[in-house]
């Protein structure tokens, strides 16, 4: 579980630092990597509250 968080934190870091590429700067192609990350993070998060869960029973 904590390798799962590990990879839920870097890919909120790097969905944070292309989203703020994207709004400050106006990149395209960060925006598009960071709606990759959001994705990825959404799987994570999933997968994190399932795991969570079974171990909370």
């Amino acid at each position: 579980m904590k390798e799962l968080v590990e990879q839920i934190k870097a890919q909120y870091d790097a969905f944070l630092e292309n989203a703020e590429a994207q709004v400050e700067k106006g990149n395209k192609a960060a925006g598009t990597r960071a709606r990759k990350a959001a994705l990825e993070l959404s799987k994570l998060m999933k997968e994190f509250r399932k795991i969570s869960v079974e171990a909370s029973k």
